[in-house]
Formats: structure tokens, sequence, C-alpha cells
């Protein structure tokens, strides 16, 4: 197995023309140094190091092996205008990315790159079919110093995360590439350390990859804790996480702060995958009016409040918003959190100032913002090789037609808790339970599942309102199997509330649900009391609390997922084909260049507001 000490040349060519270029102006840096750095400031006009220095971060999250530019409204971002009103603009692709993050290195002598989890994982078909090995080649490339773990690298689980490090050819499939000589090429792995400070063996107690990194350049020294959410087993396939314990986020990060202290590293970065809510979807919206970090809420506004005021800035993912937000600190004092949406749409540039007498960040004059990679500048020749090679091999499969469509079918991209993608895929479901077992009565399917829209627009040369292997595959790209399961009314009606109660009170997470079944969500109240319970009727009949109903799910959801734990208690499971089987094979019969598939209405919960 290759083996990855994570070191490497970085860019040193660009930072030794960057000093030289910026010696020009160190003397107006050294008018701007604080009062206490009178003989540092001195020295800095002599030629020696000056007192502060601008670290630049750069960050994004989220990026989910989408190599390729994002189709539909999953490639876009919501520009806040100067007039206040919004506009979308088509961003992302690594093509782009490469050339933005390298552009803002430019002129940069102190630049590190972070991630905040989940590079990998519910990737399209270029980088999923070959279990991701595309998108940490690329993530090399893109020279980036570091990520922490997300829940969505623990898909195929903790050993498959270990050879994504380390490197090695895949277990069951083997090396996907040959050399020159015609021989097996062996997967090298990440360049870059993956951490995971909140994930530990459940036998050992140990975290199972570094907890913490740090980053050093010419005396300068920063340090980076890693966690993902506490929550990741609720999300997360089970056996993607057996054997794993996953921990308090603030606990844990407060632990590691204090043993990198006492090492003498007083900058700490951390990088959280877990997120919040902002109060506008426009990525340059102003996060802190009226009041620092009151435009954004959920989880991390309590992480962020939590953690030691060591760490002085927080780079956050998961829930794919765009913020930049100052929180306060345990202390009282403001502390950047930012998050750079997903897919490699945006990349967040924060400067973090130095200074080399404390060997801390001053927090005051911390800086930042979130930027599009723009898909009008130059692609990086070598991330378009890089796509290529790979898309060569991925083409027999990736573009072989599934089915029709006559119009867009929003999925990720819906803005309804409902959505049309939503309804084909739960009753793609139940047509493939029903060829098990006919008397499936029902299909639930979980909103986090479904990746993707379906564009009419055609993605290559398929033609437009072509569905190709790949384009579902990016809808559904978990390899969950079909399962059906038998619950009471009771327990059907437990699980919908389960839906906007408990764990998923502050962030609901509503099922989509086949044809026949029907009920009305009132979000006007709260928690449980929002689904009607009265209203629930499956082909016009209320639900019979103490009849039992053949549901079919996929296997995340029959294991709990999602906060759902009522799903996981189902009676006579049966196993059936994997999702994307069935959504390919419903596509195929009930589809046709003559007879396209319409979107579905999405009229199957009535949301009142």
């Amino acid at each position: 197995m290759a083996k990855n000490r994570h070191r490497r040349p970085r860019r040193r060519a660009t930072r030794v023309l960057a000093v030289a270029a910026g010696l020009a102006t160190v003397g107006a840096l050294a008018a701007s140094l604080p009062a206490s750095a009178g003989q540092d400031g001195a020295d800095a006009r002599k030629g020696g190091k000056q007192r502060t220095v601008d670290v630049q971060l750069l960050s994004f999250n989220d990026f989910h092996g989408n190599l390729q530019p994002p189709a539909g409204s999953s490639g876009q971002v919501t520009e806040k205008q100067a007039d206040g009103s919004e506009k979308k603009v088509d961003a992302g692709g690594v093509e782009y990315l490469a050339t933005s993050l390298r552009t803002a290195r430019k002129g940069k002598p102190y630049s590190v790159t972070a991630a905040a989890g989940d590079l990998i994982g519910a990737s399209p078909l270029l980088s999923g079919l070959f279990h991701d090995e595309p998108t940490v080649e690329a993530m090399n490339k893109l020279d980036l110093d570091v990520t922490s773990v997300g829940n969505h690298e623990f898909d195929e689980g903790a050993k498959e995360l270990a050879r994504m490090q380390n490197g090695g050819c895949h277990p069951k499939e083997g090396c996907f590439e040959t050399n020159r000589k015609g021989k097996p090429k062996e997967f090298e792995g990440a360049e870059y350390p993956y951490l995971a400070a909140n994930v530990t063996d459940e036998k050992t107690g140990k975290p199972i990859l570094k907890p913490y990194w740090v980053w050093k350049e010419k005396g300068v020294k920063v340090g980076f804790i890693g966690v993902t959410l506490e929550g990741t087993p609720d999300i997360v396939s089970a056996d993607g996480i057996k054997g794993l314990k996953f921990h308090d986020e603030i606990e844990t990060v407060n632990k590691y702060a204090k043993i990198l202290d006492k090492q003498g590293v007083k900058s700490i970065v951390t990088l959280v995958h877990e997120g919040g809510a902002p109060a506008s979807q426009a990525y340059n919206y102003d996060c802190d009016s009226p009041g620092a970090g009151d435009g954004i809420s959920g989880p991390i506004s309590t992480i962020a409040k939590g953690i030691t005021p060591k760490v002085d800035a927080l780079v956050t993912g998961h829930t794919h918003a765009a913020y930049v937000c100052t929180i306060p600190d345990p202390s009282g004092k403001p502390r950047m959190v930012t998050s750079a949406s997903s897919f490699g749409k945006l990349y967040t540039d924060t400067t973090l100032t130095y200074d080399r007498k404390t060997k801390d960040i001053v927090r005051t004059s911390v800086k930042s913002a979130n930027h599009v990679v723009s898909r009008e500048q130059a692609k990086a020749p070598d991330m378009t090789s890089l796509i290529s090679r790979w898309d060569k091999l991925a083409a027999p499969v990736a573009n072989k037609p599934v089915g029709y469509i006559s119009a867009d079918i929003p999925g990720r991209g819906a803005t309804t808790p409902e959505s049309p993608l939503g309804d084909l895929i739960a009753d793609a479901q139940l047509a493939h339970a029903k060829a098990l077992d006919p008397e499936a009565d029902l299909a639930l399917m979980n909103p986090g599942g479904i990746r993707s829209d379906i564009v009419f627009k055609a993605s290559g040369s398929e033609g437009d309102g072509v569905v190709t292997y790949g384009e579902a595959f990016t809808v559904q790209p978990f390899s969950n199997t079909v399962n059906l399961v038998d619950l009471t009314g009771a327990q059907l009606v437990t699980a919908l509330k389960q839906q906007v109660s408990g764990a998923n009170q502050a962030s609901p997470k509503i099922l989509q649900v086949s044809d026949g079944l029907t009920y009305t969500l009132d979000m006007t109240k709260s928690g449980a009391d929002r689904v009607v319970a009265e209203s629930i009727k499956l082909n016009g009949k209320a639900l019979d609390p103490a009849a039992t109903y053949r549901v079919a799910l996929n296997s995340f959801l029959a294991g709990g997922g999602d906060g759902l734990p009522e799903l996981g208690k189902g009676a006579k499971p049966l196993v059936g084909a994997d999702d994307l089987k069935a959504f390919n094979d419903y596509l195929s019969a009930n589809s046709s260049a003559d007879k396209p598939i319409a979107p579905p209405k999405a009229n199957r919960i009535t949301v009142v507001k």
C-alpha cells in the first residue's frame, strides 16, 4: 500500500516571487504595527522580521466530487446586487476552482488552503464510479493543505476512508488505471491530512485519523483541528460507522486546543463539518446585521459560542450554505465563522494577522469574504486533463441513455419540502417493491439522498430530454438497496412526526412520498404538531393506526437514518436491488423518446405556511 507523509514542495516559486514583490510595502506595513511592536517595527525597517504578518486562509467545503460544473440550480449561487435585487450566477467545476485558488494565492507568501469535510461521497459518476479517487487526485493538484472529515467521508466505511488517506487500490475492484507498461497503477492517496479529532475507535478510544495538524511557514505556525458533526451516526448507514464513536464537537475542540496551546501553537483554526442556516441565500449578504452573527442560526451558532477563545476562526460546512459571520466566542470577543456553499461554487478568502511576538492571531484585524468560482475565467489545463482522462474510463457507462423527460425535474434544487424528483424516485421505489411483493402499499424517500436535479438540456451529445446513466447516478450515488418492511399505521404516523420533531425539530427532513399517500404539513405549528395526523390518507382512505402496511424505503431509512428511528423498527424485512437500478428501470419502463416523463406536480403534501 502506498504511504503518504503529507509533505511535498508547495508553491515555493510563487512564494519567493511574492516575497520579493512585497518588499516595497514593508515600510507601509511597519507603520501600521501595534505600539508594543516598536523594536520589531524598527527591525522591519532595517530588513528584519516585522511584528505581524498576514496569513491567507483559503477554504471551501462540501465539494462532493463535483469535478465537472454542477448542472441546473445545483451549479448556481445567489448574488445580491447593489440595488437590493438578487440574481443567479453559474459557478463551480474543479477547472475553475483551481484557477480561482491559484489566482488568489498570487502575491501571498503566507497562504494555506483548508476544507471542512464532505470533499468526497455523494459524488457524480465521474468521481463516484471510481470510489472518489479522481477527486482526491484533484485536491492534491489544488494544493489543498488540510481538511476535516465530514459525514460523507464515512459512506463506504472507515477502512475506505483510510485508503483515501494512505492510498492503495480498491480491495474489490482493484486498480482503475494502468501505467505506461500496462501494469496496474496504484492510487497514491491524499497528500493532505484528513483530521478526525472527534471520531474514535470503540475498542482503543483513539482517533481513527490525526486530530490536528500544524501548518508552518518561515516561523509562522497555525494549528488546525478537524471535527465532523456529532450526529454523523444519524445520517450515515450503520455499516459506514460500525465500530466508531462520534463525540461532542465543543468538548473535542477544546481538548485539542489546550494540547496545541501547550505545544506553543497559539494560532488555531477549527474545521467543523457542521453548519447553520443563513438569513439570506445570497452568498454576499451581511451576516452581521443588525449585530454580530445575527444573520445565522442553527447548530453552528451554539458550537461557535461554546468553543474556547483559544481558537481564532472556524471554517464550517454540512448545510451547503454560504456565510461569513463574526459570532462572539465564550469571552464575548468576535470570531470569524465561514462557509462556502457547496460543490466548489465558492471559496472563502480570510486574512489572519499573525503576531510573531505572541504567536497568536490579532483577532480584531481578521477579514473574510466569499468569492464566486466563476465559469467566465480560464480553465486550469491540468484539471481539464484530469477530467478528460477519467471521463474516457467512465464514458461507456456514463453515456448510456436510461430514460426521457419533457422538462427539468427539480430535486436538490427544489424550493419546496416536496420535490418533483422526490416524487418520481418514490414512485420508482414503489414500482420496484411491487415487483418483489404485490402487497407493497407505499414508498418513502429521504430528501438528503437526492443529490441533484434532472435537467432537460443535454449535458453532452446525448440530446435534450435524454437521461443518461451518469445523470441518474449523480441523483442517487449511494448504492442503497430498496427494502420492504411492515409498519403499522401508528408507526407511520410516528415516523412522519419525527420528520419535524426531536432530532429534526430545528431542521426538518421531509420524506418524499409515493403516489397515493397524502397529508397536510402545517408549518405554522411547532414540533410533531406540524404533521396533521387526521389528514394522512393512503389512496383516499384515512390511515388506520392498527392496520399493517407494506412500506418500501431505502436501506438507509430502514436502519432508522435521518433521525427517524421508527422506520428502523419495521418487521418482515425483504431486500431488493439497489435504488439506482430501481430508478433506471422505472425510467426505462415508463418513458420513451416519443413519450417522455413529465415532472410530477409535487402536490402530495399540502404545506401550510
